[in-house]
């Protein structure tokens, strides 16, 4: 039984962490504040604006900044100023007992994909690929604020997962299954194979996307989770977008889901809209969804939040 954490309201406390990559001072700021002029609070952790080359400080002060929103009581919402590299680095360091004690609401994409997928495995608890700190700005589409908030402000169930106007989802192959959804970006999901972390895909349905990734080593990323043997554990499979991803050896992200995907005869549906593109539908990992290739829908069964 899935872990709801409770539901986001104005007024309530957001817990700003830089959990893999650093992110300008002055971005952080601004975003801040417009946080904060939309009715909530916000308390930033010790270590949101360090730096360690291509990390925001050690493994061990994310995973405590980390810690440390799970423990403080006034904080309802989690939420990490961006992705990068470095996430796999905090799982380590993490108590998740003292996680699945204090549910809270976890937000994120990119590298921040394993994050939620494991506390999700470990705890129970429903994390969303949503939204991070870098997208409260003026530029972010109010598609992507109507999406985030309808997950974790809201107890409307069953709720139907709809891409922007004009961006159909596209049916790959026919099928209706229900199960609990995981994943998000490929590369961090390949990451996590091998070690105490990896993804379990076991009943479940699997969402993929990417970003600046060739065909030939989106090839690479597919087969690993192949050979894993995720895509044969997996009931269901959801393709996002390859955002900024271009040609390569005459292929395209989609002849590559095309050939390698299509034969599994697994329930295939693509283009849903989230992560790193424009717009960004927000996921509930964790949560039942129904998986309905014969009518391109997407449904969450199940409240994302509770009172």
């Amino acid at each position: 039984m899935a872990t709801r954490p409770k539901a986001l309201q104005r007024g309530d406390t957001v817990g700003i962490v830089t959990l893999a990559s650093p992110y300008p001072s002055e971005y952080i700021n601004q975003a801040v504040a417009t946080l904060e002029k939309s009715g909530l609070q916000v308390v930033l952790g010790k270590y949101v604006y360090s730096q360690n080359g291509f990390l925001a400080g050690t493994d061990d002060q994310r995973a405590s900044d980390l810690m440390s929103m799970f423990t403080n009581k006034k904080v309802k919402m989690i939420m990490s100023t961006r992705g990068g590299t470095g996430s796999l680095g905090i799982l380590p360091h993490l108590d998740y007992r003292v996680i699945a004690s204090n549910p809270k609401i976890v937000s994120g994409y990119s590298d921040i994909s394993i994050v939620l997928n494991v506390l999700n495995q470990r705890t129970g608890l429903i994390t969303f690929l949503g939204l991070m700190l870098e997208d409260f700005v003026p530029t972010t589409p109010a598609y992507n604020f109507n999406s985030f908030y309808a997950a974790v402000s809201t107890f409307t169930a069953p709720r139907q997962i709809l891409n922007p106007p004009n961006i159909p989802l596209v049916s790959l192959v026919p099928g209706n299954v229900t199960g609990p959804v995981v994943g998000g970006n490929m590369t961090t999901i390949v990451d996590s194979l091998g070690t105490p972390f990896e993804i379990d895909t076991k009943g479940k349905i699997l969402l993929l996307e990417e970003q600046r990734e060739p065909p030939n080593k989106v090839y690479r990323y597919l087969n690993h989770l192949k050979l894993a043997g995720k895509l044969s554990d997996c009931i269901g499979i959801i393709i996002g977008e390859c955002t900024d991803c271009i040609e390569a050896y005459g292929k395209s992200w989609d002849d590559v889901i095309h050939d390698f995907l299509v034969p599994l005869g697994k329930p295939l549906i693509k283009n849903l809209t989230t992560s790193h593109g424009v717009y960004k539908t927000t996921i509930p990992i964790g949560a039942n969804i129904n998986l309905d290739t014969r009518n391109n829908k997407i449904t969450i069964l199940e409240p994302t939040v509770s009172w």
